[in-house]
């Protein structure tokens, strides 16, 4: 994991909830509580906080929530988590309206999402150095929030939704996820995407290789399209990404792999230094605000690192070299990007079609008719595309 924590700290300051009327009935000032603010996501310190506990009933505290108003969980950590859930299903569920295009409907479904994470993200525990949940109940979090935060050496507070986070990232590091193309397992990090969706992965056996003597991987998240790259024989792999927490995992997952002295790790925005024979990028696939760290691997606001990939491949190719671009067709589904786009971009960067290599979507959202989206989701692409210096 990266040596530097992915958190963002402040001091976050608070009262019990009938703080200002017992002190008004003392003639007394109330009693302002301060601790560290902590979020393993990012997220951004609340401006109103309450202390509650296992009296708050669940509608009273979406209520609150609903404000902008924080809720510092002091009860049992079970009955936090009931209720996150329970106001979780008081948010508004999202449906289609008669009229919209499908690009306003997304656009509405990925406002709503960001609201219910903004809610959901107001129930906050404490935290104490070691660190651990002060909460009766509470699981020993230390390894995972260590490991998605860093250390807590002095109190602490952060969301709920973080510290359940970390637990379920602990998991997938622990477990690891099967790559079938590499025949071993690959161990996610926190904040960095999981290859649950196999099906791209399969795009890469087959093509022939420009070289084996070198090739770039930009973005490589967990490093697994650099591990098939060296498994399928290239000496040298340079693999960039510009999260700290990115590298880390890919640099454990190629030692893990024995890919240690053929796949450089290096944390750099985009393209290194010089030029290869084969450069490959996956880059998010949709364009979208990023709201939480996983969005990273799944929303490219204004496909900036697309643009920026077109736009610089034809400096960083060798004579004669491809790059290979692994990106789906879901955002032109959806309406968020044009097939025109996507070429006007590919063009504008010098760059031609050599080849394109599809393989159909066959990941569970995609043949999940109660999805909003079933009928953009079913028809869903991923592709390959071979690009070249155009002469």
């Amino acid at each position: 994991m990266s040596t530097e924590p992915l958190q963002q700290q402040n001091i976050l300051r608070w009262m019990p909830r009938d703080a200002q009327a017992q002190a008004q009935a003392q003639d007394t000032e109330p009693t302002e509580h301060t601790a560290l603010w902590s979020s393993a996501s990012g997220a951004a310190m609340p401006k109103k906080v309450v202390a509650v506990d296992d009296s708050l009933t669940a509608d009273e505290a979406y209520r609150l929530a609903a404000q902008g108003t924080a809720l510092l969980w002091q009860g049992d950590y079970h009955n936090a988590r009931q209720l996150l859930s329970a106001m979780a299903r008081r948010l508004p569920v999202f449906s289609r309206l008669d009229g919209e295009s499908v690009a306003q409907s997304f656009y509405r479904y990925r406002q709503g999402r960001t609201q219910r994470a903004k809610m959901l993200g107001r129930v906050l525990v404490p935290l104490a150095p070691g660190p651990s949940v002060p909460l009766r109940r509470a699981p020993d979090v230390s390894e995972a929030w260590l490991l998605a935060a860093g250390p807590v050496e002095e109190p602490a507070v952060a969301p709920l939704q973080d510290i359940l986070g970390a637990v379920g990232a602990l998991e997938w590091r622990r477990n690891g996820l099967f790559v079938q193309e590499l025949d071993a397992v690959i161990y996610p990090h926190y904040g960095t995407f999981a290859p649950v969706r196999s099906e791209y992965l399969g795009l890469m056996e087959g093509l022939e290789l420009p070289s084996k003597e070198l090739a770039f991987d930009i973005g490589t998240g967990t490093g697994v399209l650099a591990a098939i790259l060296a498994k399928r024989g290239i000496k040298h792999i340079v693999a960039t990404d510009s999260e700290p927490a990115a590298i880390a995992c890919a640099k454990e997952n190629l030692s893990n792999l024995g890919l240690a002295d053929t796949v450089e790790a290096v944390q750099v925005n985009m393209f290194p230094e010089g030029k290869a024979p084969l450069v490959v990028c996956n880059p998010p696939w949709l364009p979208g605000t990023v709201n939480t760290l996983l969005d990273n691997a799944v929303y490219d606001p204004k496909s900036r690192m697309l643009k920026a990939f077109l736009s610089g491949l034809a400096k960083h190719l060798e004579p004669g070299g491809e790059g290979w671009l692994i990106i789906s067709d879901l955002a032109e589904h959806l309406g968020l990007r044009s097939r025109e786009e996507l070429a006007g971009w590919i063009a504008a960067g010098g760059l031609e079609v050599l080849d394109k290599v599809d393989t159909p979507a066959r990941h569970p959202r995609s043949m999940d008719r109660s999805d909003p989206f079933f009928d953009a989701r079913s028809q869903e692409v991923t592709s390959l595309w071979k690009l070249g210096v155009k002469p």
